[in-house]
């Protein structure tokens, strides 16, 4: 189960900055970005329909209607810029993967240099 909810909310992560670049870019209708932005501010306000104090059902509307929400918007999108968009997340992802690799390089190194000094000043 915890998988399954793992995987569900990295495919809203990915949904939601599929979005985001998707405003940005100019082709997206200016209604759609009206919208993606309310959809925004709603996930994040304080205010809801339902108010979260009420155990269960209070936290429920935010769980069904940003991802509804999200969904319909993904589906509205034209094609070409939510490919576009997709695009650009798997260059980014690509870039952090390296930019990874050559951060645990450098720490290691610093590891290996600090190591030798602190063993020579004894």
């Amino acid at each position: 189960m915890f998988r399954r909810f793992r995987k569900w909310a990295s495919l809203m992560r990915k949904n939601g900055v599929t979005l985001w670049y998707a405003c940005r870019d100019p082709r997206t209708p200016l209604w759609q970005k009206g919208i993606a932005v309310g959809l925004a501010v709603y996930a994040f306000s304080p205010i809801d329909l339902i108010p979260d104090f009420i155990p269960v059902v209070g936290l429920l509307d935010d769980a069904a209607i940003v991802p509804v929400g999200m969904m319909l918007l993904l589906r509205l999108l034209p094609e070409e810029v939510r490919l576009e968009s997709q695009r650009r997340i798997a260059a980014t992802q690509a870039k952090r993967k390296t930019g990874r690799r050559m951060g645990m390089i450098l720490l290691l190194w610093l590891m290996i240099v600090i190591g030798l000094a602190l063993w020579y000043a004894r």
